[in-house]
């Protein structure tokens, strides 16, 4: 079911699936919206309801509040106060890093921490560049104008194999359209002050005794199975680690059997 409403001058969108007594707050990849979580109703719509909300720039929500979307804004859309049990956390990919954003600021607050295969256990250099400092927004900016001399310089790194093909083809994907390329710099540039303190987080976790659950597929070449490894060190009695047959696309139907092992264990 689609809901919305309002928060300040934007509007949020979010959809809920099941109706059991479970709630679990979801966050979906980049590009994606709520509905990816869909499938889980037909499976888990009597133990759960899944609360699946639409990051800025992402489906139907609409953001009005310039380009910048802050931990305190998450907190209070999310406003876990309103769930009749402590939710289950779960991110995919970009949804991840949000999940790890919000945790840290409210650790209490949750339960458990599901995590498929997460963006923000690792700072890539390129993204922080572009987003953290003033000289990285400016060229990151014209780039997004004017990306010619980008897919120049991207090729060569191809080439020299110092991208692997995975990540030229994502790359390429969301730079060659020029509708993509202006959402691009408004999703990094609105996100970027969700940068999830790993120590603070592992901290909280030894602390709560939280349960985490990271997912990732074995032939993703985006996001690599041993960064869950490194984050998983300090808190092993609380995260384990589970290792499909997929791609990045963990998320999905197919393997809904060991996602909802990795909420129900």
């Amino acid at each position: 079911m689609e809901r919305q409403f309002r928060y300040r001058s934007s509007v949020i969108s979010y959809q809920r699936f099941g109706k059991g007594p479970q709630p679990v707050i979801c966050f979906h990849g980049y590009g994606e919206q709520a509905g990816v979580f869909s499938f889980f109703e037909k499976e888990a719509g009597d133990r759960f309801s899944f609360f699946a909300f639409d990051i800025p720039f992402h489906g139907k929500t609409e953001w009005n509040e310039g380009l910048q979307f802050t931990i305190n804004d998450l907190l209070k859309i999310i406003n876990c106060e309103t769930y009749n049990r402590q939710p289950v956390l779960m991110g995919f990919s970009l949804g991840g890093r949000v999940a790890l954003s919000l945790f840290e600021a409210a650790p209490d607050k949750f339960c458990k921490l599901i995590l498929l295969a997460p963006d923000g256990l690792k700072i890539n250099f390129w993204y922080w560049f572009s987003t953290q400092t003033l000289m990285g927004r400016k060229i990151f900016s014209f780039t997004m104008k004017h990306p010619g001399w980008f897919f120049g310089f991207l090729k060569l790194m191809n080439k020299l194999k110092l991208v692997n093909a995975s990540i030229f083809k994502f790359v390429k994907f969301y730079i060659d359209n020029e509708e993509m390329r202006t959402l691009l710099y408004k999703r990094w540039i609105c996100l970027r002050k969700l940068k999830p303190n790993l120590q603070k987080i592992k901290k909280a976790i030894n602390e709560a005794q939280t349960t985490v659950r990271l997912m990732y597929g074995k032939h993703d070449r985006i996001i690599l199975p041993v960064v869950g490894e490194r984050f998983r060190k300090g808190i092993e009695d609380y995260c384990t680690i589970t290792i499909i047959a997929a791609g990045h696309q963990v998320l999905h139907e197919k393997h809904v059997a060991e996602i909802l092992n990795l909420i129900l264990d």
